[in-house]
C-alpha cells in the first residue's frame, strides 16, 4: 500500500501505539489525522511530525465525531490507512479489573461488561465500518488495493487473566471479526488486520509507574527479550502491515513470545 499522496487515521493517535504509529504512517508520506481527545497530546505530536498531521478531537464513543474524523482525513487525501488503536473511559463505578464473581460473592454488573465492550469492539467496529466506506470510493491502485484497516486485540483476547472478562471478551472480538471484516472488504480491495500486543510500556503504565517499576515486574514475564514491549515496535508493525499488501484477514501477536 503506497501511503504517498494518501491520508491515515490513527484512533488514539495520541497515546503511546498511536503516536509511534502516526510517526511511522507520516514517514511513508501519509497525511495523518491524529484522532483523540488528549488535545495537548495530540496538537504537539502534529506540529513535531509535520507532512499535513492534523488533530482532531474524537470521541470513539460517538459515531458523528468518529465521522468528523473520517471526513477530515478524507478532505486531506485519499484515505488509505486507518489504525484502531484507542483505549477509552473506565465505566462509572468501576475500580479497574473485576471478577465475574468477586471474593465477597457480589458479580460483575453487567453495565460494566457492556461499558468495556462498547469502549474495546464496538467502537472499534465503527471506525472500522466507517473507514472502510471512505476506502471504498477511492481509486484503486496498480495493486488494485483501496485501503487497509487495521486494529489492536491483546493476548488478553486469547488468555486473559483474572478480572479480564470483559476486556478478554472485546479484545477475543477483534480477534473473531478480523478474518470475516477481511473476506466482507475483499472485493472492493480493502485489507484488515489486527495486532495483539503483549505488555508495552505504554501511557497506561507509565502513568501508575516509574518505567523502571513497570520494567521490573513485567519484564521478567516476556521470554525473549526480556522486557516490556516498546511502543515503536508497534508501529513498525502497523507500517509493515500497510505496505506488505499480502498480510490480510490474520491477528499477528507481538509479544515476545509471552502467555499469560
Amino acid at each position: 500500500m503506497d501511503l504517498s499522496n494518501a491520508s491515515a487515521l490513527v484512533t488514539g493517535g495520541a497515546g503511546g501505539f498511536g503516536s509511534a504509529t502516526v510517526r511511522r504512517l507520516a514517514q511513508r508520506g501519509a497525511r495523518v489525522v491524529i484522532a483523540d481527545v488528549h488535545a495537548d497530546r495530540g496538537e504537539a505530536l502534529a506540529k513535531e511530525v509535520g507532512n499535513g498531521a492534523v488533530f482532531v478531537h474524537t470521541d470513539i464513543m460517538s459515531e458523528d465525531s468518529i465521522a468528523e474524523a473520517v471526513a477530515k482525513a478524507v478532505s486531506l487525501a485519499p484515505l488509505r490507512a486507518a489504525v484502531v488503536v484507542h483505549g477509552g473511559p473506565p465505566a462509572p463505578g468501576s475500580t479497574g479489573p473485576a471478577r465475574t464473581v468477586n471474593r465477597e460473592g457480589k458479580r460483575l454488573p453487567l453495565s460494566q461488561f457492556m461499558h468495556t465492550v462498547n469502549v474495546y469492539l464496538n467502537s472499534a467496529f465503527a471506525v472500522t465500518s466507517q473507514a472502510a466506506e471512505a476506502m471504498a470510493a477511492n481509486e484503486p491502485l496498480e495493486s488494485n488495493q483501496r485501503g487497509v484497516v487495521i486494529n489492536t486485540a491483546s493476548i488478553a483476547g486469547y488468555e486473559g487473566q483474572p478480572g479480564q472478562a470483559a476486556y478478554s471478551a472485546a479484545k477475543g472480538g477483534i480477534i473473531g471479526m478480523t478474518l470475516t471484516v477481511a473476506r466482507d472488504l475483499a472485493p472492493l480491495g480493502i485489507r484488515a488486520v489486527a495486532i495483539a500486543p503483549g505488555t508495552f510500556l505504554t501511557l497506561a503504565y507509565s502513568s501508575r509507574m516509574t518505567d523502571e517499576q513497570a520494567q521490573a515486574h513485567w519484564g521478567p514475564m516476556v521470554p525473549n527479550p526480556k522486557r516490556m514491549g516498546d511502543p515503536d515496535e508497534y508501529g513498525i508493525l502497523a507500517g509493515h502491515i500497510c505496505d506488505n499488501d499480502f498480510l490480510n484477514g490474520t491477528t499477528i501477536r507481538l509479544d515476545g513470545a509471552q502467555r499469560f
